[in-house]
Formats: C-alpha cells, structure tokens, sequence
C-alpha cells in the first residue's frame, strides 16, 4: 500500500478508573541500543536515585527554551567539589528533573540481566523460542476510535420491571416517544439503580434516542431519578455517537446538589466531548469543574493530556498541565504516563519519553503494554527498527505480554520496508503466543507484498488466506489490494477488486479511489480516471493533494491538456491550491507532446502565483527544448538554473551536461569558422570576390537559370 493510503497506528491511552497494578523490576535496554544517542542518556539517567545527586549531563531539556540549548558538557579537567556543584545547577533549572526529584522517593526494584540481541532480525528473535510470560488483560491501544466493544446482542429480557421497560423501548410504536409510554402505569415503581440499569442495556442496544427520552423521564419525576451513576452512563455514550450537542445541553442543566459536584461526572461529560472531537468544549467542561471546586483525579489528568495532544497543544503544554495538576494533588497512574509519553513521542521526544517511563517506574508506577506499543511505535515511525526490536525484547522479558497491536506496529514498519519475509515470520510468532491476529495484521501483509512489482499475486493470496480465516476485510485491505494490482499493472483486476468491495458494502476511503485512480494512470485509461472522478464527486468524497495529482498527471501525460486545465481548476474550488509539483507535471507533459511553446508561459504562471523553479522545472524545460534542437533556448534556461542555485544532483546534472557539451562543442566550431572569417576579412588575408558589371535588364533574369539550361541540354 502507498503512502497515500494514509495508514498509522497511533496509539493513546485508554480512560479507565481502575488499572491493574503490575509491580515490575527495573528496565534495562538490550545490548543493540546501547549505541544510540538517545538510549545513552536512558542509560545514563537509570543510575540517578531519588536519595544522590549524580550527574544528570546525558539528559537533554526537553522544553522552551531548553530546547533550543544544548546543554554543555562539563570540563573533564574541573576539581570534583567544581562539578557537584555544577549538577546542582543542573538539575535545579531542568523542569522534568526537578519534579522527579520533589516526588517521594520509592526503593528501586531488583535489576535484571542485560539481553544480548543480534542485529540480524531474521537470524536472532524471530527464530528463537519464546518464554512462558504470566497473562496479563489486553488493552486496546488504538487511537482515540469510535469502535468500542462490541455491542451486546439482544437476548432474553431481564426479569421485572427493567425487562417490562427494555420491552417496551425496543417496541415502541411510530410517533411516540418513551417518556409518553411510562407515564402513568410505572411512576413510582423504578428505583434509581434500575434506572442506571436501563440506560447500559438500552444504550447496549442502539437505542440513544431511548436514553435521552428516558433520561428526560427521570428528570421529572418526583423525586427526581437522575442520579451521578446514571449521568456517568449517558455522557460517554452520547459522544461516541456524536451527539455532543445534546451532551453540552445535559451538562449544563445538571442539578445543583452536592452529590453532583464529583469528579467522575465530570469525567464523563468530558470524556463524551472528547470522544465526538469538541476539545474546546472538553475544555470548558474542565474549567467549570474547576469553577465548582470539583477536584479533578488522575482520569481527568489523562484525558485531558490527550485532548490537549489531539488539539494541537505541543508537549511542552502538556507537561505544564502535568506539573499544575500535580500541585492539586492529583495521583501518578499508568493512565497518565501512557497519555504523558504519547504527547512527547508524536513530537518525536523519544529521549524524554523514555526518561519519563523510568522515572516513573522509580515512583512505584510500573510500565504496561500499551506504554512499550507508544514506544516502539514512535521507534518505527523514526525508522529506528533496531531500537524498537530492543523494546519489543525488554518489554517480553518483565513478563509483559504483546498484544495484537504490538505486533501490528512491527508488521506495519517492516511492510514499509517492503521485507514481507519478516511480516509473515512476525504473524506466525502472534499466533504462536496464543493471540489471534485481525484485519490490520493481514493488511500488513498484503501491503508488504503489494509494494513490490512482482509480487503481486503474493498480496492477493494474503488476502483470500484472511477471508479464509473467517477475517472481515475493511476497507485498508481492500485499498492494499488495489495498490498491489496498480503496481502489478493489473487495472482490470483493481477494479474488480473494487466491485467486490462495494458489494460487501464497505464504503470505500479517499485512500481507496486514489489506489483505483492511481491503477488506470499507470495503464494510461483516461476514460475510467474520468468515470471514478464522477463517481467521487457524486460520493461526495473530497479528493487529497495525492489524489490531485494522480488526476493531473494521468490526464497531461495522455495530451488531455484541458481535462488536466479542469483538474487544477476542480481542486483549486476545495482549497487544493497548484504547487511546484503542479507545474512540473504540467510542463512535463507539454515538453513530452512537444508544445515547448507553453513552457514560458507556465514559468510565468509560477511568479505570478510566487512559486520559485527548481531544479526539475528547469531540466525538464531543457529536455524539452534540446528535443526539438531548439539549443539557444535550452542554453538560455540552463543559464537560468545555474545563475539561480537550483543545479539537480551530481549524477543528473552529469547527464545533462554531457548532452550540452555536444551541443556547444558544434556551435563553437561554427563560431569559431565565423569569427576567423572575420578577422581575415579585417586583417586583407582573404581576398576580395570581383564583382562584374551588373546587367541593366537583371531584373527580367530567371532565377534558376542553371536548372533551365539544364533541362535545356537534355532536350538536345
């Protein structure tokens, strides 16, 4: 699958208000990451105890304006007492070390031995036998989805009055509403934890709008029946249905007792608004918890730590949100590390995020599975497997259990790598401890084959062998499939492959037309680029900057010259503004249907719009001028490219230059001839032509009188 597919795995943590505790021993790297920079300063850091002040020079300062300055290192010929001093400086302006420091210090558990990994995947823990670990619950890492656990199936009815209700809820006639069917006969006979009840199977069901009439039902009965349990149920299930307008109307008519000023009530209102993307209302439901002196616990911490993340806030934000929360008393929990760690990985603060999870393992607070996946998934993301192989080996050795989305991670970077040995050896080692593996596993793979030219045929085998396993495909798999077909150039089998996917009637992605669109460029079918295009806009599916410039590719490059003119036009209406990549896609195409004439006119084009050439507009202007030997424009814009910096790299600019060199080696043997012709006429080394006497009827001669004499001759 391309990188237009869009596919991360990005992962948060989940808002529990109880986590099982794990009491781990003290983390250790393997041998393989002992050569990087940043696990240096994790080692370095594993030695500093809450009850010594050792040097702390490794770490680096994780925030403005620590993160414009290096720290220096200290001078190595300073008298000892010289450097303590300097530590204590040190970790007095560090903010992520003064506060472990200002923290209770806890014994550090018992060190392990260190592991010795090889570098060599397929030779080293791929093929090695695997440890029996102690079982631990597996926690959905994904992020932030609206896919919760499945829904439970509607069975038999419970008995009593909660049965009677759900009945009723579940068979309700046209133009009622729930509230209008318990009027009367059921006043007085719900209790407020069978109304809290009734809420959890309807919302099990599906039936929101039941909840809220329901909801409304309690509110006005006397006393009311609304309850903080019943309003912790409703909140989270109103916004992952992404009914967050009605959640802010409920929050902000809760009742004004005191049993409702509590923290989990306020968790869930901003929790729901979390979960249907209204941050800045989350926001405010956390200020007016605030505004009510509700103390806020570790849940609200993580949740609102991953919402700042989600809306844009740096790590910075974050940790300063961290640090006032502490202030307030709020406990560290596993919650709130992963949701910590997560902030500094996305910004690619692996050396902090690492800091942090030792640190905290220092506090008591050992790490789980879903702190190791945001780990390594931000080691796969920077392309450092081998340190995200030493992770995946620590994180096995405490006992911890992979899940199906650690292995997911591992699959989805070597599939990047296009190394589908590696994939399939990683699905058998999932199956092997007992786990089963899911859509995005076999997706991996599919991806991993599909990437590759000849492979092809792999990347359809991998897919039935996951239909064959009873595995629903979604629609990344279908969009793996249909990338493997376009590289394969297989565009009639893309298609069908789409087909098959409407008719199981998964909804096709953006990621998907543009697989499909990306198929039929490569076979040069304008037709069918046209017919998805439509089928697109009639979808209502807004096409991407990849999708813009698939279109305009395939268009141009089969001379369609206007139908590419509509595209940029088309796209520029959705705010998909032409780029440098735009115009030299465009000039291309010209060059290549020999209109070198549009060239200029599209240079000028760019310094209107203020965008400046680079070295591929003007080799591709150069090839296009050299190909109709039109060579004094092609010297004139080779002096343009050298004159404004944009030389293309060594290799190219050889290559073009040997093509130029032929051509200037002539014309200077022409010039040359010219200018000694010249200087010979000046200097009376040449001599003169006679000129005869001009005949006065010259202007009646034949101008080819040789041809005629000719002609005249052979008549003879």
């Amino acid at each position: 699958m391309s990188a237009s597919t869009h596919r991360s795995f990005a992962y948060s943590v989940p808002f529990i208000d109880h986590c099982p505790t794990h009491h781990l021993s003290k983390p250790h790297l393997s041998q393989s990451l002992l050569h990087s920079k940043p696990i240096k300063a994790y080692i370095a850091l594993s030695a500093i105890t809450p009850t010594t002040s050792s040097t702390t020079q490794s770490s680096r300062q994780i925030f403005l304006p620590f993160l414009q300055q290096q720290r220096q290192d200290a001078n190595p010929q300073n008298e000892n007492h010289e450097e303590e001093e300097e530590d204590e400086e040190e970790e007095a302006i560090d903010p992520l070390l003064k506060f472990f420091k200002s923290q209770t210090p806890t014994q550090d558990p018992p060190a392990l031995g260190k592991l010795s990994l090889q570098k060599n995947r397929r030779s080293s823990w791929h093929l090695s036998p695997h440890a029996n670990s102690p079982n631990q619950s597996e926690s959905d890492i994904n992020d932030i989805s609206l896919e919760d656990e499945a829904k439970q199936q509607m069975g038999s009815l419970p008995d009593g009055i909660v049965g009677e209700i759900l009945r009723i809820a579940r068979n309700m006639p046209e133009n009622s509403t729930l509230g209008e069917m318990l009027e009367g006969d059921f006043k007085g006979r719900v209790s407020k934890r069978e109304c809290v009840q009734l809420l959890e199977l309807m919302a099990n069901d599906g039936l929101l709008g039941g909840c809220l009439y329901f909801y409304e039902w309690m509110r006005l009965q006397e006393p009311s029946l609304v309850s903080p349990r019943a309003c912790s149920v409703l909140f989270p299930v109103l916004g992952r249905a992404r009914m967050g307008d009605d959640l802010m109307v409920l929050f902000k008519n809760l009742p004004q007792s005191k049993e409702f000023r509590d923290a989990h009530v306020y968790n869930a209102a901003i929790s729901g608004l979390f979960w249907c993307g209204r941050y800045d209302d989350a926001w405010k439901a956390y200020e007016a918890m605030a505004a009510n002196n509700v103390r806020p616990d570790h849940v609200t911490c993580s949740i609102m730590i991953t919402a700042m993340r989600k809306n844009g806030r740096s790590a910075k934000e974050a940790w300063e949100f961290f640090e006032k929360m502490n202030r307030k008393g709020v406990k560290l929990s596993q919650e709130v590390v992963g949701a910590l760690m997560k902030s500094f990985c996305d910004e690619g603060l692996k050396n902090e995020a690492l800091i942090i999870q030792m640190e905290m393992e220092k506090k008591g607070i050992p790490s789980n599975a879903i702190v190791y996946n945001t780990l390594i998934n931000a080691y796969c993301k920077s392309n450092q497997l081998e340190e995200a192989e030493g992770l995946f080996q620590e994180m096995k050795t405490k006992g911890l259990k992979p899940t199906s989305a650690t292995f997911n991670i591992l699959m989805d970077a070597y599939s990047r790598r296009m190394q589908p040995e590696i994939v399939e050896k990683l699905l058998l080692e999932l199956q092997d401890m007992g786990l089963e593996p899911n859509a995005k596993s076999y997706t991996c793979l599919i991806s991993a084959y599909g990437r590759q030219r000849k492979m092809s045929d792999m990347a359809a085998d991998a897919f039935l062998r996951m239909k064959r396993v009873g595995i629903k495909p979604t629609s990344h798999s279908y969009t793996a499939l249909i990338h493997a077909y376009s590289v394969g150039g297989w565009h009639e089998k893309a298609y069908v492959a789409f087909e098959n996917m409407l008719r199981e009637e998964i909804k096709p992605s953006i990621e998907t037309y543009t697989a499909l669109l990306d198929a039929f460029r490569r076979s040069g079918d304008t037709g069918m680029m046209m017919k998805i295009w439509k089928l697109m806009m009639s979808e209502k599916v807004e096409g991407t900057r990849v999708t813009f410039n698939i279109l305009l590719d395939g268009f141009a490059k089969q001379g369609q010259y206007l139908e590419a003119r509509d595209v940029v036009s088309e796209f520029g209406k959705i705010g998909l503004q032409p780029t440098l990549m735009t115009y030299n896609m465009l000039m291309n195409a010209y060059g290549r249907g020999g209109q070198t004439s549009k060239l200029p006119q599209l240079l000028k084009e760019m310094a209107t719009l203020n965008i400046k050439p680079d070295s591929v507009t003007y080799s591709t202007m150069i090839y296009a001028f050299v190909r109709v030997r039109d060579f004094k424009r092609a010297f004139f814009y080779h002096k343009q490219m050298v004159k404004s910096g944009q030389v293309p790299d060594v290799k190219s600019y050889e290559k073009l230059r040997s093509i130029l060199d032929v051509k200037v080696a002539t014309k200077n043997r022409r010039d040359k001839s010219a200018i000694l012709g010249i200087i010979n006429s000046k200097m009376g080394m040449v001599k003169a032509k006679k000129k005869g006497k001009k005949d006065e009827f010259w202007k009646y001669k034949k101008r080819h009188p040789r041809t005629q004499s000719h002609a005249h001759n052979g008549l003879r």
